[in-house]
């Protein structure tokens, strides 16, 4: 019976997530009218969270060209470490790095704030007083974090290739200028707009919908708090787990659209 329970109420809530997300897309036209409020949200969701995506960035770049570049050596193609660390940035990491980050410190934080607010009875008075609570906190959120993930994530791309080229020149002996020329190379693609390959596009969609994502789930998952401050821990708690887990599998799928033969 108890697993009944949890699997019903599972569905329960991603159909909200879903009826959530529908109703945002139809307030969409009053993004003008909440651009305050978006302002407000990119100032808390990109400026407060910047370094750590520049730190974790940075740090992922150096790790992948080493693991990569230490197999690499061995069959004496270590030049080409530049190309792997800036699509699998690009591609991969960066895109999974920021969405994870931003469940983490943005997420949890949309949940806690309008957990707080449904158990003290704040969204019944914005209903009391005929304001839209979806145009109102739900709105701005998913714009801005839509915003921000890819916007991050051109930032953490950036310095984990900066990043690699560090450890390629210190630990493999691959000059800078071999480095920064080859991942270049392959980040130019003249057939595609902008003269950038697909693997960009790729990346800056994956964190389009990773950030729509995570604004939903944590939202969602704040305005359906009950029970006090407990109820709001495991609001917080929730929105996180769920977030990083749709990131996982999303990536998964988005990854095999794209690249399927």
């Amino acid at each position: 019976m108890r697993f009944l329970q949890t699997f019903r109420s599972t569905f329960d809530d991603a159909g909200y997530r879903v009826e959530l997300f529908c109703q945002v897309l139809l307030r969409l036209p009053s993004v003008w009218k909440r651009r305050t409020l978006i302002a407000e949200q990119l100032y808390v969701g990109g400026i407060k969270v910047v370094h750590v995506v520049l730190l974790v960035g940075l740090s992922m770049g150096m790790v992948v060209s080493l693991q990569t570049g230490l197999e690499l050596a061995r069959i004496g193609q270590q030049d080409q470490i530049g190309t792997l660390v800036a699509l699998s940035m690009a591609r991969e990491m960066g895109p999974f790095i920021t969405a994870t980050i931003l469940a983490a410190a943005v997420g949890s934080a949309v949940a806690a704030e309008i957990g707080t607010m449904a158990v003290s009875e704040e969204l019944a008075a914005l209903e009391v007083l005929s304001i839209d609570r979806v145009s109102f906190l739900v709105m701005p959120r998913v714009v801005a974090l839509a915003i921000l993930c890819p916007t991050l994530t051109v930032l953490c791309d950036t310095v984990g290739i900066v990043g690699g080229g560090f450890v390629a020149r210190s630990q493999l002996g691959v000059g800078l200028q071999l480095y920064y020329d080859t991942a270049l190379e392959s980040l130019q693609d003249p057939s595609h707009f902008f003269g950038l390959p697909k693997d960009v596009y790729t990346g800056l969609f994956k964190s389009f919908v990773f950030g729509i994502v995570i604004a939903v789930v944590s939202s969602a998952a704040g305005i359906l708090a009950q029970g006090g401050a407990l109820g709001v821990g495991n609001a917080t708690r929730s929105s996180v787990r769920d977030s990083i887990i749709l990131v996982i599998v999303l990536n998964y799928f988005m990854t095999w659209f794209f690249y399927q033969k």
